[in-house]
């Protein structure tokens, strides 16, 4: 076991969090679920072997831990939050779509740009534990209106379906650009496993492939969601279209 300030520190200060938050207002066995499943992958990729495999050799084990952070324990975390409390917090703007992706965008950019990478992994001590905590951050605001936002179907697949356009190009490139971008990596010293370039090529494949599984689904949930509304009512979108404009007024 690798004790990381991840796996031994922002794990227990998410639990301790959720355990107040559940006193006040009890989850349910599903939410309970899927708060312990969004913990048990955040100590699962920085406490196992993982770890110093990021810390030290490959950019997909790396780029494997910013996914976990940015997107998979984000939305089993949001989804754990009672639902009274999470939709009285969807209100609050950084919760809003027009702020939320914004924010998951920047964040997920920022951290990719080559210098700020290397900065971080050469400083494993200190803000490569921001990039980690900024990352978490920015993942659960990405994932709130998804799940607590009282916007129409068809406003949630928009929302996710320029999620996955704006951060596709991340792993796009990692995937096609012919050289290594991260002189960290690009330096490793390795024993075993690809190279440089093929090891930016898996991590970049891996990423574009996990984006359009995660976000594509739950896009195709709501885009039938909405369809089934317009059967409904096909007013009902121009309606929303409405209330949203008026929100950001």
């Amino acid at each position: 076991m690798h004790f990381s300030a991840e796996a031994v520190g922002f794990v227990p200060a998410l639990a301790l969090g959720y355990a107040f938050v559940a006193r006040a207002e009890p989850p349910g066995r599903f939410r309970l679920a899927a708060a312990v499943a969004g913990l048990a992958l955040i100590f699962a990729v920085f406490a196992t072997e993982l770890q110093p495999l990021a810390l030290h050799t490959f950019l997909w084990a790396h780029l494997l831990q910013n996914v976990v952070l940015a997107e998979w324990a984000p939305a089993l975390l949001v989804l754990a939050i009672p639902p009274a409390l999470g939709r009285r917090a969807a209100r609050w703007r950084p919760l809003r779509p027009a702020h939320a992706l914004p924010l998951w965008i920047v964040t997920y950019t920022a951290w990719h740009l080559p210098w700020a990478y290397d900065y971080a992994l050469r400083h494993p001590h200190s803000l490569l534990h921001v990039e980690h905590a900024t990352y978490l951050v920015a993942g659960v605001a990405l994932w709130w209106p998804v799940v607590y936002g009282t916007y129409s179907a068809g406003v949630k697949a928009a929302y996710l379906f320029g999620a996955f356009v704006l951060a596709s190009p991340i792993g796009l490139m990692l995937a096609l650009v012919p050289r290594p971008l991260y002189a960290f990596y690009a330096h490793a010293p390795r024993t075993w496993g690809p190279g440089p370039l093929g090891d930016q090529q898996i991590a970049g494949v891996t990423m574009a492939v996990e984006q359009a599984v995660v976000f594509f689904a739950i896009f195709t949930m709501f885009l039938f969601r909405f369809l089934r509304e317009e059967e409904r009512d096909p007013a009902l979108l121009g309606l929303e279209l409405r209330r949203e404009a008026l929100r950001r007024r």
